[in-house]
Formats: C-alpha cells, sequence, structure tokens
C-alpha cells in the first residue's frame, strides 16, 4: 500500500495538509437548492472536498414492520423503521451529477459513499475522484472489492472494527489491486461523546496497517479533528449543515458554517504550529478496536445477510432471494459468495436473518 495517495492530483497523507471533507450526508432535508447552497457554503468554510451518500432505501434494505428492522436503543432514530429513515435521508441520485459540476466548478473535488455495487458503477460513471466505505460497511468485503477495482483511491472509516475486520477490509482492497487507501479512525455513535475519540489510535493505526491514518468524526465541536491532526491524522471528515435548528437527520453532530470554518482555521493553524493546539487528555484516550460501549447501538446499522423474497423449502439461494442489507443481525457479507446455490432446508420468510443451519451443506 501506498504510504501517500492522490486524489486528483492532490497528494494526502504524512507531510502533506490535512484533506478536510464536509459531508453533506441528508441535511439537505430533500432541497435541492438547500443542498447547492451548503455546498456553497462548504467552500467559503474551507472544505478541500463534499461527500455525498450515494443509496436508496430499497439499495440499504427492505421494507419491513419485522422488530430487527425497527430502530431504538437511545438514537436520533428511534421509531422509525431503517426503511423509513433512509428514504427521508437519501440524496436523489439525479442531483449527483449536477452537486458534482458545482463543487468542481468552486475548485472542491466531489466523491460519495457508495452502498451497493450499483452506486459505485454509479458514480463511476460521474467520473468521482475517489471513494468512502463506511464503518458500517467495513464488513462488507464484496462491495469493497467491487469497488476498490475500480482504480480509485478509497477513504475507509473502521468505526466498530476489530483489528481483524480492518485486515479483512485491507486485504480486500488489495486482492483488488489498488494499492491507494485511507483508513480514517471512527467512532460510529450518533453524537459522539468526547470521551470516545480514543486518538491514541491513529498513531498505532499507522503503524499497524502502514496506510494513511484520517479522522471520520462525530463529536461536537473541532476540539477531536484538531487533537487529531497532532498525532498525524491527514485526513479530516466531519459532518456539515446549514442550521442544527432545522433538524436534518444528521444535524445533531453536523457544524454550522461559521463553526466549520473556525475548525478548518484551526486544522491549518495547528499544522504550522503543533504546540498551538490545546489537547484534553480525555480526547486522546487509549488505543481501542472493536465496538466500544458508546457504539453498541450502533451495531445495528452493520451490513448482514438477509433472504430478502420467500425461499421455500428446496429452492436454491440466488442474489434475487439473498441481499446484503441492514440489519446486522445475519451472517456477514463476506459469506455471500459461499452461499449463492446453496439449497434451503426449510421455508425462509422474506425478511429474515439468514443462518448457515437454514442450508444444506452439500
Amino acid at each position: 500500500m501506498k504510504s501517500t495517495v492522490s486524489i486528483n492530483g492532490r497528494p494526502v497523507g504524512p507531510g502533506h495538509p490535512a484533506y478536510i471533507i464536509a459531508e453533506m450526508s441528508g441535511n439537505h432535508n430533500q432541497s435541492f437548492e438547500r443542498a447547492v447552497e451548503i455546498i456553497h457554503a462548504m467552500k467559503d468554510a474551507g472544505a478541500d472536498a463534499v461527500k455525498l451518500q450515494t443509496y436508496t432505501a430499497d439499495t440499504l434494505t427492505i421494507a419491513s414492520d419485522r422488530p430487527e428492522f425497527t430502530i431504538g436503543g437511545d438514537t436520533l432514530w428511534d421509531g422509525k423503521t431503517l426503511y423509513q429513515l433512509y428514504e427521508e435521508a437519501a440524496t436523489p441520485w439525479e442531483w449527483h451529477p449536477k452537486l458534482k459540476k458545482i463543487a468542481n466548478d468552486l475548485g472542491m473535488d466531489l466523491f460519495s459513499t457508495p452502498f451497493d455495487p450499483t452506486a459505485t458503477d454509479f458514480l463511476e460513471e460521474m467520473g468521482v475522484p475517489a471513494y468512502k466505505i463506511a464503518s458500517f460497511e467495513l464488513v462488507d468485503i464484496p462491495l469493497i472489492e467491487h469497488t476498490a477495482r475500480k482504480g480509485k483511491p478509497i477513504i475507509m472509516s473502521t468505526g466498530m472494527g476489530t483489528q481483524e475486520e480492518i485486515a479483512d477490509a485491507i486485504e480486500a482492497v488489495r486482492n483488488a489491486g489498488n494499492d491507494q487507501l485511507v483508513l480514517l479512525k471512527c467512532t460510529s455513535a450518533y453524537p459522539a461523546p468526547l470521551e470516545a475519540a480514543n486518538l491514541k489510535t491513529i498513531p498505532d493505526m499507522r503503524k499497524r496497517f502502514g496506510v494513511p491514518i484520517g479522522l471520520s468524526d462525530h463529536t461536537p465541536g473541532s476540539n477531536v479533528p484538531v487533537a487529531a491532526v497532532t498525532l498525524g491524522a491527514c485526513v479530516i471528515e466531519k459532518h456539515f449543515c446549514m442550521s442544527r435548528k432545522e433538524k436534518g437527520v444528521d444535524s445533531a453532530f453536523s457544524l454550522e458554517p461559521h463553526e466549520f470554518k473556525a475548525m478548518v482555521d484551526a486544522v491549518r493553524q495547528t499544522e504550522v504550529d503543533p504546540n498551538s493546539a490545546t489537547v484534553d487528555p480525555v480526547i486522546i484516550g487509549e488505543v481501542s478496536y472493536g465496538p466500544t460501549k458508546y457504539e453498541k447501538k450502533s451495531t445495528v446499522f452493520r451490513r448482514s445477510l438477509y433472504v430478502v423474497q420467500d425461499v421455500h423449502k428446496g429452492d436454491v439461494l440466488t442474489e434475487d432471494s439473498v441481499r446484503s442489507i441492514r440489519p446486522g443481525h445475519g451472517m456477514p457479507p463476506k459469506e455471500l459468495p459461499k452461499v449463492l446455490g446453496k439449497m434451503a432446508k426449510v421455508d425462509i420468510q422474506r425478511g429474515t436473518p439468514l443462518q448457515w443451519e437454514m442450508l444444506t451443506t452439500d
């Protein structure tokens, strides 16, 4: 793997200014005009890149009223089904090329997080300069391999990831013939408390995995991103909204324009003079891999294998009947190639998390 990657000609890695990504997510609240306004504000705040998320409710999950498809656990989205949340939060695909042109005309990169292979293919046709893999898709090895084969730099968040899961994802990128990878330290809690940051993990990740390391941050304010830069973070990703009063799906852990600009200014000052940063020891924390107590309620958002149409005893499983979707109660997505072609031992109802004991072994 390369120690420095190039995104649209911009070197990203140790010794270079941090590459600062502003994440729009669903904070446009389904208004294209608002999305355009957000991009202009991102530019004014000093962002290097705009990041979108590319999915539909149907590519992320299925419409189901089974209990495990309803969000709970004291999150921002309690009471909604996964399908309802993703319908509300999705960025229409027809917006993507228009928003990319606007960002590019302003001198910013624009790329996105694909959540299934069709999204990756769509983004590739758009000519994005890089791809982002979300923490929840860290375990979706087939998606990572498909995306990495495009040959573009991969920026991959590692929230909840064990050392083994991170190593598997890195190997998937490598097996696809791609040597351009940046890993982001991330805490998958929304919002994340400061004591969950564990920034001490950043230098450990750099030493352990041998790739550039950055930060995807969901804590309030900008103290954590600035401290991360003192520890060598070469990418900072932070959610961006025009106003938290608008109550967008992710606005509670997003920065407003003036706050984002203050973060960028502090990061740039820290790069010039590391001693100018005041670092709270609670932010540094400890080296931490795997789900923390703050992330336990987020594990439901991981991908896993589900039966997405009724299967009868004796039926052969196909890509039409089994998919990698959210929530995370089924088998790991990396098992999909082994599952396809197997025969069902029993009737399996749509919306059932797939388990080996449901399948023939021969």
